[in-house]
């Protein structure tokens, strides 16, 4: 049964749960009285159940909520932790270049690296993951091989870096490679 449609009471097919033929001593009434009462059940389930369904959704709809929220909490975190890395890696490369005050070209030099870096940091403090994403996908459109390229790149390097950080295989027993024999 799909919907608001309810049960039927066809013939050669007994309603679920209704009495069709009167037991003795009652009349036909008693019967058409059971099957309206199984109807107003039947609407008092529907009613129920779309009830159920209604707070699900709402529940649902409030734990979304919340996930969100925390995860623009966490991205926010994380983002004001890239600001101040990159800050921080600004102020060590400025006072690299200052450990080397008899060379000013070379000094000049930190120094354009270390403000180029405080830019970006107070940029990425300043930017939301919006922004982010939205910068993202316009450079995606403006140069997609160049994204590609990206792309396979940072997949080399990180299959590299995994490749490199597993462990070596066990070798056999008696094997040359151990320096000594058993």
């Amino acid at each position: 049964m799909a919907g608001n449609e309810l049960p039927k009471d066809t013939p050669g097919e007994p309603l679920h749960g209704a009495v069709h033929e009167a037991p003795q001593g009652t009349s036909h009434q008693g019967a058409r009285h059971s099957a309206a009462d199984e109807r107003a059940q039947w609407r008092a389930l529907q009613g129920d159940v779309e009830g159920l369904a209604d707070v699900a959704a709402e529940r649902g709809r409030g734990l979304l909520d919340a996930a969100r929220l925390q995860a623009q909490s966490y991205v926010e975190q994380r983002k004001s932790d890239a600001a101040q890395s990159v800050h921080d890696l600004a102020q060590t490369i400025r006072n690299s270049g200052r450990d080397l005050g008899d060379k000013p070209n070379v000094r000049a030099f930190f120094d354009s690296a270390a403000d180029g870096l405080e830019q970006l940091g107070t940029s990425i403090e300043r930017r939301s993951l919006g922004d982010f994403y939205s910068e993202a996908e316009s450079l995606a459109r403006r140069a997609p091989v160049a994204v590609a390229v990206g792309t396979f790149v940072a997949g080399l390097i990180a299959a590299r870096f995994i490749k490199s950080s597993s462990l070596p295989p066990e070798a056999p027993d008696g094997d040359a490679r151990d320096g000594f024999r058993a």
